[in-house]
C-alpha cells in the first residue's frame, strides 16, 4: 500500500513569508488522516504542526511515512531543519520522532499553584529583593546571550536566533521597562547576591523567564528559595499555575525543578533535513 499527501486546501502565505498548508494522508488514496505544516519566514525552520492517523489506521507506519512526505515538503521550501511540539502524554509520537532522528532540545515544565497553600519563608541568612531593569542589565544581557547560545547549539541558524532574542526581549521590555506582570529580583546571603530572577506573574498562568545562581554559590539550595520565591510570587497575584522552558542540556536544573513537583507537558524536537 502506497501512503501519500494530498493537499487540502489552498497554501496560506504571511506577508513577513511565513506559509503554512494542510495535507490529507491517504493510503492508495484513501483518506486516513491529516496533517499540517509550517514554515519560518526568511528561511527559518520548517515545522510539523499537527499529524493524526484515524483509529483503524493506527499502528501501520502511516504517521511515520506521513511525517517523511511532510519533511519532503518543507525541503522543497528551503528549509533546513524541521522542529516538532509533542505533548507529554503522546508517548507513540515522542518514539516516532526519536526513531525518525529529531532530537529533543528542551521542553515545558509545569506545576499547579493551589489556592491556600503553605508559602515557604526564605531560610535564616536569605533575603528577595526586587531589581530595576537598570540594576539588571548586565545579567540581563548575559541571560540573553546565553539564550541566543542555546538556540544554535540547538540547531537555529545564528542569525535566526540573533532576531528571535531580540523580539522576545523587546516584548518583555518594551522602552526598556518591564511589560505588565514582568518581575526582577535578586537573591542576598548574608548580603551577598546569590541569585537572580526573572519571572512574569500575569495575566495568565505564572512564567519563570530566568532563573540562575551565580557559579560560585551553587550547590547550596539557592536556586530551590528563588523557585520557591517565584510560585509565591505567582500565587501572590492569583494565578494558578506556573510553568518554565529549559534546555534538556541543563540537567541539574531538571532535578530541581523535577524534586518540586514540576512535570513536562510539551518537548521540543528538531532534525536537520
Amino acid at each position: 500500500m502506497t501512503t501519500t499527501l494530498r493537499p487540502a486546501g489552498p497554501e496560506q502565505r504571511e506577508r513577513d513569508g511565513a506559509r503554512s498548508r494542510d495535507y490529507t494522508v491517504c493510503v492508495n488514496g484513501r483518506p486516513v488522516g491529516g496533517v499540517r505544516i509550517g514554515a519560518e519566514p526568511r528561511g527559518g525552520p520548517g515545522r510539523i504542526d499537527a499529524l493524526a492517523i484515524d483509529e483503524p489506521d493506527r499502528r501501520r507506519g502511516r504517521g511515520t511515512v506521513a511525517a517523511l512526505a511532510a519533511e519532503e515538503v518543507l525541503r522543497q521550501w528551503g528549509c533546513t531543519r524541521a522542529l516538532v511540539s509533542v505533548p507529554d502524554e503522546a508517548e507513540y509520537a515522542l518514539r516516532m520522532g526519536v526513531a525518525l532522528g529529531y532530537t529533543e532540545t528542551n521542553r515545558t515544565l509545569h506545576k499547579d499553584l493551589p489556592p491556600g497553600a503553605d508559602i515557604a519563608e526564605p531560610p535564616p541568612g536569605e533575603a528577595l529583593r526586587a531589581l530595576t531593569v537598570r540594576d539588571s542589565a548586565d545579567w540581563l544581557a548575559r541571560q540573553r546571550a546565553g539564550f541566543v547560545a542555546s538556540l544554535t547549539e540547538a540547531g537555529a541558524p545564528a542569525e535566526q536566533a540573533e532576531s528571535h532574542a531580540e523580539t522576545s526581549y523587546a516584548l518583555a521590555f518594551p522602552g526598556g521597562t518591564p511589560a505588565p506582570g514582568s518581575e526582577l529580583y535578586a537573591l542576598d546571603y548574608d548580603g551577598v547576591t546569590v541569585g537572580r530572577l526573572w519571572l512574569h506573574t500575569s495575566p495568565g498562568p505564572g512564567w519563570v523567564q530566568a532563573v540562575e545562581v551565580d557559579p560560585a554559590h551553587r550547590g547550596r539550595g539557592h536556586g530551590r528559595t528563588l523557585m520557591l520565591a517565584a510560585e509565591a510570587r505567582c500565587r501572590a497575584a492569583g494565578a494558578a499555575s506556573i510553568g518554565l522552558n529549559v534546555f534538556t542540556t541543563n540537567t541539574v536544573a531538571i532535578r530541581l525543578y523535577t524534586s518540586l513537583g514540576y512535570r513536562p507537558t510539551l518537548h521540543q524536537l528538531w532534525k536537520p533535513l
